[in-house]
């Protein structure tokens, strides 16, 4: 059973993929949020920024095959909470972001995300500046202002379990409106 903080979370996904604000997602919205994603880091490598438009393309893929029934290349708020809080359907799709977007904000290759890294790429997706700077110290950064890759593409993926509740992730949610 999902959580309100899941369902709260997930909503605000939506509200910042639906990059248009039409109130639906489409495929258009999905490649706007990559370019505006890759443009965040531009220091990153073209093997990075690759696998982030691939993996916008994917979640896109994903969505359109599981949920569009009728065939309108459109997902509703309710077609997206369907399937984003079923682990079982979305995981695969899940773990490929969490670890594109994480590649993203280390283009130095050390293992670690600097913070003007997650950053630029937090706002590029939409989030607001106090809960990205939350949810940055949620994750207990180290030495340098950094924090692992790992730990992020871990925080990504929890942001998507519907039985998770208290994690750094709904820092993103405290407040947000879009």
């Amino acid at each position: 059973m999902p959580t309100t903080k899941a369902n709260d979370r997930v909503a605000l996904v939506f509200s910042l993929f639906d990059a248009d604000g039409n109130g639906v997602l489409e495929p258009e919205d999905f490649a706007l949020m990559g370019e505006r994603v890759t443009a965040a880091v531009p220091e990153a490598g073209d093997r990075a920024k690759s696998r982030m438009l691939d993996a916008f393309r994917g979640y896109w893929d994903t969505l359109v095959r599981e949920l569009d029934a009728d065939g309108d290349g459109r997902i509703s708020p309710e077609e997206f909470t369907a399937i984003v809080l079923d682990p079982q359907r979305f995981e695969p799709t899940v773990d490929e972001f969490a670890e594109a977007l994480a590649a993203m904000g280390d283009p130095n290759g050390d293992g670690f995300v600097e913070r003007p890294h997650f950053t630029a790429l937090m706002t590029a997706i939409g989030f607001r500046r106090a809960n990205i700077d939350a949810l940055f110290e949620a994750f207990g950064p180290v030495e340098g202002d950094r924090v692992p890759v790992a730990v992020w593409a871990d925080g990504i993926r929890d942001y998507y379990r519907p039985e998770k509740d208290g994690i750094p992730g709904d820092h993103l949610v405290a407040g947000a409106t879009r």
